[in-house]
């Protein structure tokens, strides 16, 4: 008979799901009490020095979304979520405490905030046993056949060395969870901020399943992928991928799912080699920490650039003498989102046109885009300014002529800036 009651706190951070969320079935088989929390200020916690004014309402609202959905899914199985808005070391270990909580689990993470944080609870609470499993990347790290400082110094090799490993199918909900320990309390009700799109785990696997199997969009993607303002054209689902309500096994296995039932052509294919972009930079944030955030990058070569507030201001909202970037960052700034192709343009703007430090751009997209990775977009952004993993050195994309193959007819340039062009 068990006489020594255990109890655990998961902290959700980016892993707002149930789905497979290893680290979270995890925890929850080796407790008897469980209480799961999520910290409301923590992505502001971790925002970059370089960001200027507030983070979008719109990609507040998709979080709150986001939050809202795990709080009903935990609820439906008689939990709670405990959404807290103060600093999170401080909240996390005085609870940890105040339960005596004997188990503490959160999702690996290869941020360098992500990691600290972590690190300072577990020198506040030695007595605890920490989990930690990964489920934000395709791969562990003992799946990778080098060592993490081995890793490729650009995405090409590191394709050609993992593409053809096996990826670990994504593991199924548990259905039924420990005890609670308190009532609920109410969480705040959603922000009423315009948006098109939701968050939330369920919105996630609506939108997996309606581009493959309810749309066969996914045979176009490579095709379609570029465009610079049209929802099907590309799958989206980074929006859910950043702050965890889907997991990338999950796209993945449902890529071959798709695969073995209507058959693979180079676009399904594609939809996989983006993930492993996605995935290279995760492995790329895990090597090389705080130089990612840093002026001359990984390369350590200051790029010939520098801040200027007047222009910096221009370029987030829309008025460089660039209409094409306009364009895109109307769009930004409107919706939360921005294609690929459109964030390489204002980005190459950015950093040659416009001659500015990297840096602010960066942080600027932090603060904006509801499908913001720390690793995706400040790895993108050293690409793009000649200090990061393009073994070419600097990208520099001819704006006009991008303007001539993506836009030829003015439609993206007429809807987000009408007369103002």
């Amino acid at each position: 008979m068990k006489t020594n009651i255990t109890t655990g706190l998961y902290w959700f951070r980016h892993d707002l799901r149930l789905t497979d969320n290893p680290t979270f079935n995890k925890l929850c088989e080796q407790v008897d009490w469980l209480i799961c929390v999520y910290v409301q200020g923590y992505t502001k916690e971790l925002q970059s020095s370089f960001c200027v004014g507030n983070t979008s309402k719109i990609k507040e609202r998709f979080e709150h979304q986001s939050v809202l959905s795990l709080h009903a899914a935990l609820k439906h199985k008689k939990q709670y979520l405990l959404v807290l808005d103060t600093p999170s070391h401080s909240a996390l270990s005085d609870l940890v405490h105040k339960y005596k909580v004997t188990h503490f689990g959160s999702d690996w993470h290869p941020g360098v905030y992500e990691k600290k944080s972590l690190q300072a609870l577990h020198n506040a609470c030695p007595q605890v046993k920490f989990i930690s499993e990964t489920g934000y990347s395709l791969f562990s790290r003992n799946d990778l056949p080098f060592e993490l400082e081995d890793l490729p110094k650009g995405f090409t090799p590191f394709r050609k060395q993992v593409e053809g490993l096996a990826i670990d199918p994504p593991v199924e909900a548990l259905l039924q969870l420990p005890n609670a320990i308190e009532p609920s309390p109410e969480v705040p009700k959603q922000l009423l901020i315009k948006g098109v799109v939701t968050g939330g785990e369920k919105a996630a696997a609506a939108q997996l399943n309606k581009y493959l199997f309810g749309t066969d969009l996914i045979r176009q993607y490579k095709q379609t992928r570029n465009a610079l303002d049209d929802w099907d054209s590309s799958s989206k689902l980074s929006l859910w991928l950043a702050n965890g309500c889907l997991s990338v096994r999950t796209v993945y296995h449902t890529i071959k799912q798709y695969e073995a039932q209507r058959g693979a052509n180079d676009s399904t294919y594609w939809l996989y080699f983006e993930l492993l972009w996605r995935e290279y930079f995760q492995w790329y944030l895990a090597k090389h920490q705080a130089k990612l955030f840093q002026f001359s990058g990984v390369q350590q070569v200051a790029p010939l650039s520098e801040f200027n507030q007047q222009m910096f201001t221009r370029w987030c909202e829309g008025m460089t003498e660039y209409p094409i970037v306009n364009a895109c960052m109307r769009q930004l700034k409107q919706s939360g989102y921005m294609s690929n192709r459109g964030r390489q343009l204002v980005a190459s703007c950015f950093v040659h046109e416009l001659g500015l430090d990297w840096r602010y751009g960066a942080a600027y997209f932090e603060q904006q885009l509801i499908d913001y990775d720390v690793a995706s977009n400040w790895g993108n952004w050293q690409y793009l300014a000649g200090v990061g993993a393009d073994p070419r050195g600097h990208r520099r994309f001819d704006l006009a002529k991008q303007t001539a193959t993506y836009d030829p007819q003015a439609v993206f340039r007429d809807k987000w800036l009408g007369s103002e062009q």
